[in-house]
């Protein structure tokens, strides 16, 4: 794991609640080279840059979750808060609504998918580093926008405010002006898991 990052009063939002439906079964429990699952690896590369981390699940999902948490290191353990999205299966925004709802009084937040475990955690630091209360940042790889997002505490109030499958898009568009890019040398930051073959190419 890489050495722990200092990002200061910002931290992580890691949506976990998907339903896998194009993967044929719960992708998070998918198995890496290293034996790790999806999500444990996410939440592993995710921790060694901010051990501050709200992971957002469903209910089905809270023991997958919960030995995600577990298989960090002992101390880090209460830094990540586990809640529970009731309304996630009527879409990403509400997962990400109800996980901003849970939020600390963070300065700024990354925006985190549990099915990308390839983003890498100097990614996530440097992203937490240049990310401002009044900016949105997006990543860029190759001339593409990636994943995560980050979001000023200036953008909290609209994203409570998210529903249905849109997530933090639409408040990206409205506040254009605000949006920020960082290149990066990651690819994994536009590496999803939608799919088994997804996950293949990851393998290789």
């Amino acid at each position: 794991m890489a050495e722990e990052c200092a990002p200061g009063n910002k931290g992580a939002l890691l949506l976990a609640a998907g339903f896998s439906r194009r993967f044929g079964g719960v992708k998070l429990r998918a198995l890496l080279p290293d034996g790790s699952t999806v999500l444990q690896q996410t939440l592993a590369r995710l921790y060694a840059a901010t051990p501050d981390i709200t992971l957002v699940t469903r209910s089905d999902l809270l023991a997958d979750a919960q030995q995600a948490v577990a298989s960090l290191p002992a101390h880090a353990r209460q830094r990540v808060q586990v809640v529970v999205c009731p309304d996630a299966h009527l879409g990403m925004g509400h997962t990400l609504a109800h996980g901003m709802r849970h939020l600390p009084a963070w300065q700024g937040v990354l925006i985190c998918l549990a099915d990308m475990p390839a983003i890498r955690t100097e990614t996530y630091a440097g992203m937490l580093d240049a990310l401002s209360q009044d900016d949105i940042l997006i990543p860029v790889h190759g001339g593409r926008n990636g994943q995560p997002v980050g979001f000023g505490s200036r953008f909290f109030p609209a994203l409570r405010g998210s529903s249905g499958d849109i997530g933090g898009r639409e408040v990206v568009r409205a506040h254009a002006d605000r949006v920020r890019y960082m290149t990066t040398a990651d690819p994994g930051i536009l590496q999803d898991i939608d799919t088994p073959e997804d996950l293949s190419r990851l393998h290789r």
